[in-house]
């Protein structure tokens, strides 16, 4: 139990950061970390909790399927699926799914396209593509209502122990080996998105000095 107790509280810093950061708006969001190999599940954020405040009732343990293991009066996240598909397709130890302005208006832009794909971006060493022509490639999916449909589409595109999916209009998805990386990662592609919509943004603005937005 001790391990898990560690596990519990390195996903509850991580949640405490990204709340810092407004990640979590209107309680959306939802956080994951695999237990001990001795126990076949992962905490998982309960439904509906406020993530800016560190209660006892953040997190509850689940099995690969979703389901709650022993008593408890918690909700797993409603998105918990695409944790379960996370991990059972890899080695992960970790993984975040948060809504942001940013990685919503990047998903609705190339929604269309399926994919984003960023190159010569310092932050996307992140993933580890060192090369000077390394390109950083990430699916969009559609925002399927029904979770299980969702969780079958993401499942197409988790091919390996790290990596990130953008869900259109919804939020992004990461994982890695621990939590350490997967914070790693969602920092670098929430510093990515925003800096291409800023450079959207100034460049429309060069380009175009006397045109007046209108909505």
């Amino acid at each position: 139990m001790i391990d898990l107790n560690e596990k519990w509280n390195e996903l509850a810093d991580i949640k405490d950061e990204l709340a810092a950061r407004d990640w979590f708006m209107g309680t959306s969001g939802n956080l994951s970390i695999r237990a001990d190999k001795n126990i076949n599940g992962f905490l998982v954020t309960a439904s509906g909790k406020d993530k800016r405040k560190r209660t006892a009732e953040d997190f509850l343990l689940v099995d690969f399927e979703g389901r709650p293991i022993g008593d408890t009066v918690l909700t797993p996240s409603a998105e918990t699926l695409l944790h379960c598909e996370i991990y059972r397709s890899t080695e992960a130890g970790c993984s975040l799914h948060v809504h942001t302005v940013a990685n919503n208006v990047v998903s609705e832009i190339y929604g269309d396209e399926g994919v984003i794909v960023f190159q010569g971006q310092e932050l996307i060493k992140a993933f580890g593509l060192w090369d000077e022509n390394a390109a950083l490639t990430i699916p969009i999916i559609p925002n399927h209502a029904h979770i299980p449909e969702l969780a079958k589409e993401f499942q197409q595109h988790i091919h390996g122990d790290k990596g990130a999916v953008l869900i259109r209009n919804h939020g992004i998805t990461v994982w890695g080996k621990d939590g350490f990386e997967a914070k790693k990662l969602l920092e670098a592609c929430e510093f990515i998105f925003q800096y291409h919509l800023s450079l959207i943004q100034i460049k429309n603005a060069i380009q175009f000095p006397k045109q007046t937005l209108s909505i």
